[in-house]
Order: structure tokens, then sequence, then C-alpha cells
């Protein structure tokens, strides 16, 4: 999730970045601004409690502020992220977005701060006041706002001096120009976040094909339990004979000993690549609780669970086609043995993709039709997921 404060004095353009920020990367656009305008035009209570002090170029009081950033947070729960524009200006409102960030698990992505002469700010201030009708654009009134956020916000910065958060950004030339520097820092940020995937689906429905691309392209590496065994198997390890009668049968092996070796493989790629792309795993319930533990153990997480959904009938006729390939599994050897499969499949999935939608991770994908297309519907809705991570 991506949750990110917008600074600079009245007039750098904050208003326009964060047009441009919310379409990019659909994000929730929080205004104190337009919080209050909104309470003013509806003629509530806090709107005709702030009316006179911010037409006067005042700011409003730290309780009416946390009352509508609570009440506007709450409001989009399900947003994929959070841009502040005006908020928060103190000390105290920035302990208050920290104590409402906690409650709700989120933390700031990034802080950018728009500079820009206040002499071109006044200049662009009364040019809106001119198209704009906005009465809050008079000179006086500019000058104090100014002087407000010199005074006030400014110092605010001192807070977040330590975090790695503050990014300052030059406010002058074109708005593409100026969003060009601002999306530069964003796109780095999510670059650096680990994702990982699970590959879902029946057999024959492209788990394979499909990972080995999102893999190459996000920098994943990919973990196959069924490459793991049979590499096992291959070498004729005790272990290996213990594997060998499960795989022919396309039977579920015992949880003791798929943990350890996935384990093994997770260490021994420790610190390769972005996060991880499960394929074959899990496949039980218990197996997802599993999984969810050994990521625990590094500090990872599921990003999301791809569900290719192919239909019995073209999963039977590319399990079938398979068959007269290379690349055929023990269980395609008949039209029963392929049928059990799947069954044994079906039987298990369920629980399975309960628990992850329980945690609104399952991203469900039409597996039908060419390899590209599939594929473009996936990496649309992993690249959005990565984005939404807390």
């Amino acid at each position: 999730m991506l949750n990110i404060i917008m600074f600079g004095p009245p007039g750098a353009g904050k208003g326009t970045q964060s047009e441009k920020l919310m379409s990019e990367y659909n994000l929730t656009y929080i205004s104190t601004g337009e919080l209050l305008r909104e309470e003013i035009k509806q003629e509530t209570e806090i709107g005709k409690k702030v009316k006179e002090g911010i037409e006067g170029g005042g700011l409003a009081d730290d309780e009416t502020i946390v009352k509508l950033i609570n009440k506007a947070i709450k409001a989009h729960q399900g947003s994929e992220g959070f841009l502040f524009d005006g908020f928060p200006r103190t000390y105290v409102q920035a302990y208050i977005l920290d104590g409402l960030f906690l409650r709700i698990h989120h933390k700031i992505t990034r802080i950018f701060i728009l500079e820009l002469p206040d002499e071109i700010c006044k200049q662009r201030l009364l040019q809106r006041a001119k198209e704009q009708d906005r009465k809050d654009d008079k000179e006086a009134v500019i000058k104090k706002r100014l002087q407000e956020y010199h005074q006030k916000t400014l110092p605010l910065l001192d807070f977040y001096k330590n975090t790695g958060l503050l990014t300052r950004i030059n406010a002058s030339g074109t708005s593409e120009e100026i969003f060009s520097r601002i999306q530069h820092y964003i796109n780095e940020d999510i670059r650096k976040r680990s994702i990982n995937v699970v590959m879902f689906g029946h057999p024959g429905a492209g788990m394979t094909t499909q990972a080995t691309r999102l893999a190459e392209e996000l920098d994943l590496k990919s973990i196959s339990t069924r490459e793991i065994l049979q590499k096992e198997v291959k070498a004729n390890t005790p272990l290996g004979k213990q594997i060998q009668p499960y795989m022919e049968k396309g039977l579920l092996l015992p949880d003791e000993i798929v943990i350890r070796l996935i384990e093994k493989e997770l260490l021994e790629t420790n610190g390769n690549g972005r996060g991880y792309i499960f394929k074959g795993y899990p496949r039980t319930l218990v197996q997802a609780y599993i999984l969810d533990g050994i990521l625990k153990k590094k500090g990872l997480g599921i990003t999301c669970v791809i569900n290719l959904q192919v239909n019995y009938i073209e999963l039977m006729k590319r399990l079938d086609e398979r068959s007269r390939t290379n690349k055929k599994m023990p269980y395609d050897r008949t039209a029963a043995t392929i049928v059990a499969r799947l069954e044994e499949h079906e039987q298990h999935s369920r629980g399975v993709l309960d628990y992850y939608r329980e945690h609104n991770q399952v991203i469900d994908v039409d597996g039908l039709g060419n390899i590209d297309e599939v594929y473009q519907r996936i990496l649309e809705p992993v690249t959005r997921a990565s984005r939404n991570l807390r």
C-alpha cells in the first residue's frame, strides 16, 4: 500500500500532482482543505465552526482535523493507498497520523516536499483567484498562508528527518516534468518491495508456463515442489526413494517431508531476487498455514494468490496432449488417471482458496486463450497487489 504525504507552500502545485498520483496509482486523496470546504458547503456544525477562520487564512484546530481525517480513512479502508495534502501541519498532527496508521497497520511510504519560491507561489495563487473565483486567494490571505507554512509546517519536517522518507522535489517546470520527478521515487519504492506469489490451478491450467514468465519479469525465485521432489528422486537419495511412489500416482506427500525441502530451498536462495513464486504448494489447508509460518520466520508474507481458472473439458484436452510429449507426468497415462488427479486436486483445493479468500489475497484469472493473453491478465493485478502492501 502506498501512503504518501505531499508538502509544499500554497501555489506549489500540490493539487495538480495529487491528481496525477491518484490516477496513476489509484490512491485515495485526503486533503484537509477539501474536507473542510465540503463541511462548509454542507453547512455542518464543523463547517460553521471553521468557516470564519479559514476564510481569514487561519488553520482549523487539531481536534477538528483529526475527526475529519479519521472519518475519511474509515470511509476508504479498501483503498490501495492514501495521499495526504495539507496534513499533517504540526507536530501534534504528525503524532495523530502515526496513531491513526498504527491502528490500521499502515505506514507512510514517502513524504514529498514541493519546493518553489514564495513570489512564484503568490503569482500562481493570484492567477487562480481570477480563474476560479477563490475568495481565499486574496493577496493579504496568500501572504498569511505562506507565513503559516514557513512558521508552522516547515519545522514539522524535523519530525520526519531521521525516517529516510523526506524527498525534496523541484516544483518548477511543467506539471509533467514535476510528476516525472515524483514518479521516479515512487517506482523505486515499489521495486524494493518483496513480492511472494502463489500460482494456483488444476493440473493443465498452465501454472508452470505463467509462473516462469512472472518470475523472470518481477525477479522472483521460482519454488516448484515438483521440481524439488524430482531432484531428490533423480539423485536416488533415501528421501527420493520415499518420494517416488507418491509422485508416480500424483498423491500428496507427508507434510514433514515437504516442509524440510522448502525450508532448504528458501535457505539456499536467500537474498536472490525480489521474492518467491510458489507453484504446486500449498495444496492443502494445512500446507497453507505451514507456508505462512515458513515465510513469517523470514519476515515475509504472501502478496497474492493467482487462481488460474480453466474448465474440465479444456484441462482434459491439454493433459491428453501433454501425455504425448516429453513433459508428460506419470498420471497422464490414461483418462482415468487424469480424472483421478483432477478430482484429487479439487478435493483439497477448496479449503486452500477459501483460506486465502478470507484474507482477500485471491486473484481469479481466466486461463483460456493464448499464453500472452493469459499472462497479461496475471501481470496487471500482481503489479497492483505489490503496490497494495502495507
